[in-house]
């Protein structure tokens, strides 16, 4: 651990506290859907990594991943394949989808007139999560967070790329990244400040306590004409146990 901190951080752990920080180890939530995987788009199934199947609760265990790979992971395969084998083709919604995505990749590409680079809009997307959007928050950071995205997502639609390619085009999928990075962080944002309370990691200093009235739900993020994510509460379904008090780290 030593020779890590002396490498990687310049530091010496003998003498000096080592930095922490939060990073991106996994997601407690994703897209939405039913156990057999189903999201609410017709034709699309998440499991995984990607996917809510809401066997989490609010601070997930690690092994979880395992579970929702080799249960969920094999519901979502199986009804994905009878999916596809009842139909003559993708539904309407679907191929439109795909029109949709194959304009933004060709706009992306032709685009000779941004003025924006992918690394410095990701780096300061970046700063404004980590220091409005840490382990501790309330709102007036999550507001300044939150308007500084808003900001970042009208710099991203001035992006422009150098590679021009179809082929290998890395700097194509820093930028596709970055733009599902955005989005991500929006929700994330809109959903910790619609939430006024504190449950597992997220800690709202301005609401410490736990509120199971108004919000043992899940917070789904919804696009809007606004740019800006529409958060709703789906209630919890609780069926063995309820969620207990937060009792570690006292």
């Amino acid at each position: 651990m030593r020779e890590l901190c002396l490498k990687y951080q310049d530091l010496d752990p003998v003498t000096e506290l080592i930095p922490v920080r939060p990073v991106v180890h996994y997601m407690m939530g994703g897209v939405h859907t039913d156990p057999s995987g189903a999201t609410p788009f017709p034709g699309l199934y998440a499991a995984g990594e990607a996917a809510c199947v809401s066997i989490n609760g609010a601070n997930r265990l690690g092994s979880n991943s395992l579970t929702e790979l080799l249960v969920f992971g094999t519901r979502a395969g199986l009804k994905a394949a009878d999916y596809a084998m009842g139909r003559a083709g993708p539904p309407a919604v679907v191929e439109a989808q795909a029109e949709d995505e194959e304009g933004r990749l060709r706009r992306l590409l032709e685009k000779s007139d941004g003025s924006e680079r992918v690394a410095t809009v990701r780096e300061e997307m970046q700063q404004a999560m980590e220091t409005g959007v840490g382990i501790y928050r309330d709102r007036a950071g999550l507001e300044k967070a939150a308007d500084r995205l808003g900001e970042l997502r009208e710099r991203f639609e001035r992006v422009a790329l150098d590679d021009r390619s179809l082929t290998f085009n890395t700097e194509l999928v820093s930028a596709l990244e970055l733009g599902n990075m955005l989005d991500v962080a929006e929700s994330v944002v809109h959903s910790a400040l619609e939430r006024r309370e504190s449950r597992g990691a997220h800690q709202r200093t301005d609401h410490p306590e736990r509120n199971d009235e108004d919000y043992l739900a899940h917070s789904l993020a919804y696009r809007s004409e606004s740019g800006r994510p529409r958060i709703e509460l789906l209630p919890v379904t609780v069926t063995r146990w309820p969620p207990g008090e937060r009792v570690y780290g006292r």
